[in-house]
């Protein structure tokens, strides 16, 4: 996947350490961060590196104080042509694939607008915070098109088909009391407070089971696109592999010695 810059070799989307073991993806493209192409592939590598980075153990998605990410460029896509779209299309979903793929706690931190693409990159974190003013939802109804960035599929995974339906043929905008309400969010914030809360849930895991954490979202994940008995299986596996990490070891003893919550895990 090509890291591609900006016409005039713009970083739109960075990942810094936002506190010991939380890294932030920070999207920068004011005034809004429209998702364009270059930003999709740069947020797309920036993805593929929190996932590998050793000193980052939880991600924080962050488009500063004023917006998200109020969708994905509009002009950008207008000027494109059906054979345009067919190519775009794969490295676009790809992107927010590769932030739903890291293997870490992820928590999408939302101010002002989260519509569209921005939104769908909110669905790709396991959980949600926004601000008590921000506005969400998925408006490309109103373009005569439909979410092409995974919303179709993980809008009705996280609050069910009708709800999903509703708002996706509506493409109505949804204030934050009511996005809680549906669940589109887990928690709603002052503006003020919502990235440093992301950030304070994130560093919970910086001394965290690294591999229990990861075992544990890649089989939950798998529970919302498959069977019980596959997800069954895949749980058990998971679980007895967990025997193998000196966590595991570690952590066991410690509930032995000391009881619960004082383990001090390595990661390993």
């Amino acid at each position: 996947m090509q890291d591609r810059e900006g016409p005039d070799g713009e970083r739109f989307v960075r990942l810094e350490l936002s506190a010991p073991g939380v890294g932030t993806i920070r999207l920068d493209r004011p005034p809004v961060n429209a998702l364009n192409a270059a930003m999709q592939d740069q947020l797309h590598a920036v993805a593929v590196e929190a996932a590998a980075r050793d000193d980052i153990r939880a991600v924080v998605i962050y488009g500063g104080p004023r917006s998200f990410a109020a969708g994905v460029d509009v002009k950008e896509m207008a000027a494109m042509s059906h054979a345009d779209m067919l190519a775009r299309v794969v490295p676009m979903q790809a992107a927010f694939t590769a932030v739903a793929d890291i293997a870490k706690p992820v928590v999408a931190a939302i101010t002002g607008y989260a519509l569209g693409g921005g939104y769908e990159l909110a669905l790709a974190a396991d959980i949600r915070m926004c601000a008590d003013d921000a506005k969400l939802g998925q408006p490309e109804m109103l373009l005569g098109l439909i979410p092409g960035g995974g919303g179709t599929q993980r809008l009705a995974r996280l609050i069910g088909s009708a709800r999903a339906k509703e708002l996706i043929f509506t493409g109505r905008t949804v204030a934050a009391d009511e996005a809680a309400r549906l669940g589109l969010v887990d928690r709603v914030l002052p503006s003020g407070q919502v990235y440093e809360a992301a950030v304070a849930w994130a560093a919970q895991f910086a001394d965290g089971p690294a591999l229990a954490l990861s075992a544990a979202k890649r089989t939950i994940d798998l529970a919302m696109a498959t069977d019980l008995a596959t997800g069954l299986a895949s749980e058990r596996a998971a679980f007895a592999d967990l025997f193998a990490t000196q966590d595991a070891t570690i952590g066991m003893q410690s509930f032995i010695e000391s009881g619960p919550g004082k383990a001090h895990f390595t990661g390993h």
